[in-house]
């Protein structure tokens, strides 16, 4: 249970509670900037939050020294080149020191964090949210088409509306699949390729075209998927 409490609080800190001006300004300013050692501790504090035991607290502050090492040697590193690599390396010695920590396992106060069942699906909703749209971001990042002006086609969009639409569709998915619903997946994607038809008939851009399918095939694959192993 300790690496389920401590993979949640992870996920809360790595992504749901670190902005991306602060992602900007460590790459820019690295071990000065005051939001590395924010972040660490807000990393130790939602750890010790999650754990809830006084006799836990000096892992909750092992983790987070940990992370913010982690972190320095990621941000001392990392180039426009290899940052996809770091970005998975970073990621990789996060999961390996709490999979460490896991192994001291000790028993929880609060109720209603008893059920593994609940924190595994917990843990699989926040995943399907900001992770995964960092993830496929990230891998997609090698492809990014460059738009084209196609005469007077509106090509505007809302601010960040296809990171929002992603991560709505991929928890609609991962909901469907919880509750054996899989015509509903069907459902999304044939309704996901009704509405972006007419975009890229307009566009007339084949690298387009591949670039958003790629992507909906990745969001969509890493719903059933997470699906899939949380039945399981």
């Amino acid at each position: 249970m300790i690496f389920v409490k401590l993979i949640l609080a992870h996920l809360f800190g790595d992504f749901i509670l670190q902005p991306d001006s602060w992602v900007a300004d460590k790459e820019n300013r690295k071990l000065k900037s005051r939001y590395l050692y924010i972040h660490v501790l807000i990393i130790t504090v939602l750890s010790f939050i999650f754990l809830w035991d006084l006799t836990l607290w000096w892992l909750a502050v092992l983790i987070g020294i940990s992370h913010g090492i982690i972190d320095a040697a990621k941000l001392s590193f990392q180039t426009v080149k290899n940052k996809k690599s770091w970005f998975f390396i970073d990621q990789v010695l996060h999961l390996i020191v709490i999979g460490g920590a896991s192994l001291y396992s000790h028993e929880f106060g609060f109720e209603f964090l008893e059920s593994q069942y609940f924190l595994k699906i917990l843990m699989a909703a926040l995943f399907l949210t900001m992770p995964a749209s960092v993830f496929i971001k990230i891998l997609l990042s090698s492809w990014t088409p460059v738009p084209e002006t196609q005469g007077n086609i509106q090509t505007e969009s809302l601010s960040s509306a296809g990171k929002y639409i992603g991560m709505l569709e991929r928890l609609l998915v991962f909901t469907f699949i919880m509750v054996d619903h899989w015509e509903g997946v069907g459902f999304m994607v044939a309704a996901k390729s009704v509405f972006r038809f007419s975009d890229l008939a307009q566009a007339k851009q084949r690298k387009l075209t591949e670039y958003v399918l790629i992507g909906t095939l990745l969001s969509f694959g890493m719903a059933v998927l997470t699906g899939i192993l949380i039945k399981q």
